[in-house]
């Protein structure tokens, strides 16, 4: 009774459970690797929090990118701000992470000349976006900056379009290699996520720390994988037994209809109705036969033997 399994229908639904298989397990550990590197970013990201803040010469150099490890160590530069060189990153979001405006960018010239540069927060975006924005002015003289060193942005790794194009001193990436040929002078690599100091009326608006405490949802997308991918041959089995419970019920009706057909058949149609007795008293005599009725003998017709 499973040579059904044979046919078109189950084969084919049989090799896309056994593509489906492989497919799904594979997903469920590309999850489960997410989210092991979730943790990690996690660990990192409150290990160099913490640490105690370094010079920035220290971790960042001309021409060289900055170590994924040495991202978000705290570092402090000082230095003198390069403000004609200035620019705004455009479609980057406040700390309530829904309002639409700009980062400033602004390249601080260290002592030995070289430049660094320093995200100084966000700002709303204004009215007109094909102009430059009012930006807060930043210090003048000799400042010390606290932030958190940050890698290069790139369209790879940020899936922002670097788009050209764009009106005057407005860019879409911070990247340190790209503001190097705009300040004209030797720039370290990565750059600076301001914390320190505050300004008094909070403009701009200093990037909040970055989360990592969540570890987001991608535990729980591994496991549904998975059990997914189990699911499909505990199915296949479920579909397999309910098709063969529905033959065997389709065959039984069958051969009963079949069985009952034959008997009908056999019996045929019902025969002819019986011709009636022949008159008299039931023993074979006739009237003719009969003896003399009330003592009255019978008249025997005419040739009658006496």
């Amino acid at each position: 009774m499973y040579r059904f399994l044979l046919t078109r229908q189950w084969v084919i639904l049989t090799l896309l459970g056994l593509v489906l298989i492989p497919v799904m397990i594979k997903l469920g550990f590309w999850q489960f690797h997410r989210h092991q590197h979730k943790v990690a970013q996690n660990a990192q990201i409150a290990r160099n929090l913490a640490a105690t803040p370094v010079p920035v010469t220290e971790l960042a150099a001309v021409g060289r990118k900055l170590p994924q490890g040495d991202m978000w160590r705290r570092v402090t530069a000082t230095g003198t701000y390069d403000t004609p060189h200035e620019v705004v990153v455009r479609q980057r979001t406040a700390a309530d992470e829904q309002t639409i405006g700009y980062y400033v960018l602004t390249p601080l010239v260290l002592a030995d000349g070289k430049a660094v540069v320093v995200n100084r927060g966000w700002i709303p975006a204004g009215d007109d976006l094909t102009k430059f924005p009012h930006v807060p002015a930043a210090p003048t003289g000799t400042v010390t900056v606290t932030g958190r060193m940050m890698v290069d942005e790139t369209t790879a790794v940020s899936g922002i379009k670097n788009t050209k194009g764009l009106p005057p001193r407005q860019v879409m990436l911070i990247n340190s290699r790209q503001q190097a040929k705009r300040v004209g002078r030797p720039t370290l690599g990565g750059y600076i996520e301001q914390t320190a100091p505050r300004t008094k009326d909070n403009s701009p608006e200093l990037v909040p720390e970055p989360d990592h405490d969540s570890i987001g949802p991608h535990m729980a997308y591994a496991v549904q994988w998975w059990l997914f991918a189990a699911a499909v041959p505990v199915g296949w089995v479920v579909l397999v037994r309910r098709e063969r419970r529905d033959r065997l019920t389709a065959a039984a009706r069958e051969a009963t209809a079949a069985e009952q057909a034959e008997r009908a058949e056999q019996d045929g149609p019902a025969g002819p109705a019986s011709a009636p007795a022949d008159p008299g008293d039931g023993d074979g005599t006739t009237a003719a036969d009969a003896g003399p009725v009330d003592g009255q003998p019978v008249a025997r017709t005419a040739g009658s033997p006496d």
